[in-house]
């Protein structure tokens, strides 16, 4: 361009011109903002382990702003558009009903998309599709719809709602309702809901309650166990499916959902990347200016495909937008060992780019046994809700703040294998439907599997039945679950599933021969009760978690043959210790046993404590507290009664009267400090007898403060729970504990502050407050000080415009001295 004269000036002021350009698009340290790259120039700047390679699949003016994807029975791609997401670096103009479900298709069969048909628009901030033969499941808050073409033209002529509590469209995108993953079990799975999904015969769907878990993104391995994660909490796992731990009304969540794989590992960008989020906190960034650390983790996904090494299946790739990388995690889960992850590289992770726009928001397995990376593209990554004023300095400093409406999907190919063909599945018969159960590629039997359910043909049975002789235990597992979801199990195929030698098929048979155990089948009962000492921990978990399905008999001799055999082990000793017959008769048992003098993983110990704290009577604690006072006992074994009977108590929210002081544990408790004497404390304020000190008294509830507190609770889980937990416990090093803390219960200016404008120093927070109202701001905060045990009083709106007001103009979060100094 500069060869030539534009409009009449010359080429030496249109090199002047640029020269201008380029210093003025330099911060203050000389130096580039992130520039707009082409797509072509864009797959220049990445970075794959040797072997690898980056296609491009599309790109913008064929996509904008996607942020997930999945395809149908045949192959085509459908893509959410989540246009309204932060069109400025204010957030203004969200709720515009831009979002669209487009189908993508690739006409000439090269590889490349080439056609875009609008398959639903007028969206506000979609961010759910899931393809099934009876439609399109479309999530867009508040709505989860079920759309359908009914002419063949690609595009949704009716949608009917599934749900119309999908999230809020007045929650932080980044922490609502998202994913409908078809699972292994035929149910679908999300991230941030409270529900799953199963499709009926009859096209309506079943629900069920489980915890809300993760943040975005959900995926399954080739054995259906789900994997979540949430900003700095790189990889969660289910121990046993998370419906369980909240199966039992009566009961309170158990262990073994959501569990944690990893720590916070470090990330190797392969550039300087000052434009993220509390950049600059020395553990954010390093020295030379990369992120450290995981800091908006999502879209756990895992590679089912086939185009890969042998050695990468079974893996989980993490997206790390901030980052611009995708790291990639080594699971590993032997029968006879809980499951574990491990970075796969040790100083670099799997794909990394230079190009700073590069967002990496959702990951995907394809037909075509490659791995697809959906890229936002775009300089903005944060909600309004969590950007600091550092990162909106950065963002203004680097360009970053647009353009918008731009997006790229690639392809991660190993160059040697290439990709796999295009599937035509709609058209198979169910013979080649069954079979195609075989397949190498977890997508088309995932696929098959569903479709076989979808169309109900039962003729296929004997076919199936067939399929669970296969060596390979997970073609055993889908033809397992593919009878169940026919309806046409039997109970010769339960017995030989129950005898596998895959740990992972005797687990899927546990749950699916749940109704011949209600049903008292004795030969089941035999089958099912002999796994009581399997090798696996995987099945005695499973066991563990479905013990209330047996007979009252039954469950209880299970039950505690579980916890007395499984010790340690957290999460059979939630679900066995409320079906014993008596929790202190157990305890003493257990207790009095010289295998466990030198326990230092007391689970069961703590389990049933927890079940006597829960039960609250007066007898059954002072039993339980003179065991726990026992000098004669290991400590450890002290410090598991007491925790257990406090966490009992607090979650049964209530003060438990003795007949008498607890003389020897207020002596525990004035003991020298030590991790006894703290326990010990914080029984003592659980507990209350005649002549006890008096301390603050708990006020009574308005009837607004009741309502204030209820609305706070439905806030709460859209708004914190990811980062907090629903339980308040929080995550280590990432999100600090709600439960007894100073700052939830101490003077409401100080937590006020603190939502408002952030918090520095240990367990930081950012500022949220901001895209809260007042009331909404006071209904979270009331309901923390009055949940988990907490019984501080409830905050207004007043309280919170008066804070707002005078903490205007407050651009940075504040430190520990600054909050201390609030009264």
């Amino acid at each position: 361009m500069y060869g030539r004269y534009v409009r009449g000036r010359s080429v030496r002021r249109c090199v002047s011109l640029a020269c201008a350009l380029l210093l003025a698009a330099c911060d203050q340290r000389g130096t580039p903002v992130a520039p707009v790259l082409t797509p072509e120039h864009a797959l220049r700047t990445f970075k794959l382990p040797p072997g690898y390679s980056m296609q491009l699949v599309a790109a913008e003016p064929l996509v904008h702003d996607p942020v997930a994807i999945d395809f149908d029975a045949d192959g085509r791609m459908y893509v959410v558009e989540m246009s309204g997401f932060m069109p400025n670096v204010d957030g203004r103009g969200e709720q515009v009903p831009n979002g669209k479900i487009v189908v993508l298709d690739d006409t000439d069969h090269d590889g490349t998309m080439d056609r875009r048909t609008v398959f639903l628009d007028s969206l506000v901030l979609p961010r759910t599709v899931s393809v099934l033969e009876h439609g399109v499941l479309v999530g867009a808050p508040p709505f989860l719809w079920l759309a359908r073409d009914t002419t063949g033209d690609s595009r949704a002529d009716t949608r009917v709602v599934v749900r119309s509590d999908f999230g809020s469209r007045d929650d932080n995108p980044e922490h609502t309702a998202n994913g409908a993953l078809w699972g292994i079990d035929n149910w679908l799975h999300a991230a941030n809901h409270r529900q799953e999904l199963r499709l009926q015969r009859d096209g309506t769907f079943a629900m069920r309650a489980t915890p809300s878990l993760g943040q975005w993104g959900v995926s399954s391995d080739a054995y259906g166990h789900l994997y979540r994660n949430s900003n700095e909490d790189p990889l969660r796992t289910d121990l046993v499916p998370p419906h369980y731990t909240v199966r039992d009304t009566s009961a309170f969540p158990a262990r073994g959902a959501y569990s944690a794989l990893t720590t916070n590992v470090p990330v190797f960008p392969s550039h300087k990347t000052p434009a993220v989020n509390r950049g600059y906190r020395e553990k954010t960034l390093r020295p030379d200016s990369t992120l450290a650390h995981y800091t908006s983790a999502g879209s756990p996904t895992v590679y089912l495909g086939d185009r890969y090494p042998a050695v990468m299946r079974g893996s989980v790739f993490v997206t790390e937008s901030a980052g611009n990388l995708v790291g990639q995690f080594v699971v590993t889960d032997s029968s006879g060992a809980p499951r574990s992850a491990r970075r796969a590289q040790d100083s670099t992770d799997f794909l990394t780019s230079t190009d700073e726009r590069f967002r990496p928001v959702n990951l995907a397995n394809a037909p075509d046994g490659t791995l697809y990376v959906v890229d936002m593209y775009r300089g903005v990554i944060q909600h309004r809700t969590y950007i600091t004023d550092y990162l909106e300095q950065k963002i203004r400093e680097r360009g970053l703040e647009q353009p918008v409406g731009r997006g790229r999907i690639y392809r991660i190919v190993y160059d040697s294998a290439g990709v796999g063909p295009v599937p035509q599945m709609r058209a198979m018969s169910a013979s080649q439907l069954v079979h195609t159960l075989t397949h190498t590629n977890g997508w088309w039997r995932i696929t098959a599997q569903r479709l076989l359910v979808e169309h109900g043909d039962t003729t296929i049975a004997p076919a199936l039945r067939a399929l669970q002789r296969h060596a390979d235990d997970r073609v055993r597992l889908h033809a397992l679950w593919t009878l169940d979801g026919l309806g046409c199990m039997d109970t010769p195929s339960v017995l030989a599933a129950l005898i596998d030698t895959s740990p992972h098929v005797r687990a899927a048979a546990i749950r699916i021969a749940e109704p011949w155990i209600a049903r008292t089948d004795p030969r089941i009962h035999r089958a099912v009760n002999s796994l009581a000492r399997d090798s696996a921990v995987s099945v005695r978990r499973q066991l563990a978690a479905s013990l209330s399905v047996f007979p009252t008999g039954q469950r209880t001799a299970l039950a505690s043959l579980l916890l007395t055999t499984n010790t340690s082990d957290a999460v059979i000793a939630d679900f066995a210790s409320r079906n014993v017959a008596s929790a202190s008769a157990l305890l003493a048992t257990l207790l009095d046993r010289p295998a466990l003098a030198t326990q230092h993983d007391g689970a069961a110990i703590e389990a049933l404590a927890a079940q006597i704290g829960r039960a609250s009577t007066p007898a059954g604690m002072q039993r339980a507290i003179s065991l726990a006072t026992d000098a004669m006992r290991p400590t450890a074994q002290r410090v598991a009664i007491i925790g257990g009977l406090t966490r009992g108590a607090r979650e049964v929210r209530k003060e438990i009267e003795l007949s008498s002081p607890p003389s020897a544990l207020l002596a525990v408790a004035d003991a020298q400090d030590s991790a006894l004497a703290a326990s010990a404390k914080g029984l003592t304020a659980r507990l209350h007898w005649r002549g006890k000190p008096a301390g603050s008294p708990v006020r009574t509830l308005s009837a607004a403060e009741s309502a204030r507190i209820a609305a706070g609770r439905v806030e709460f889980a859209t708004t914190c729970a990811a980062c907090h937990q629903s339980n308040g416990a929080g995550v280590q090093g990432a999100a600090a504990s709600l439960v007894g803390s100073t700052y939830v219960s101490g003077p409401p200016a100080r937590l006020i502050r603190i939502v408002l404008q952030g918090k520095e120093g240990n367990m930081l927070m950012p500022p949220i407050g901001a895209t809260l109202s007042d009331e909404r701001l006071a209904s979270i905060l009331s309901f923390i000080r009055r949940e988990w045990g907490n019984t501080a009083d409830p905050i207004d709106a007043a309280e919170v415009k008066d804070v707002r007001g005078a903490t205007t103009g407050r651009q940075r979060a504040w430190t520990v001295d600054e909050l201390a100094r609030i009264r």
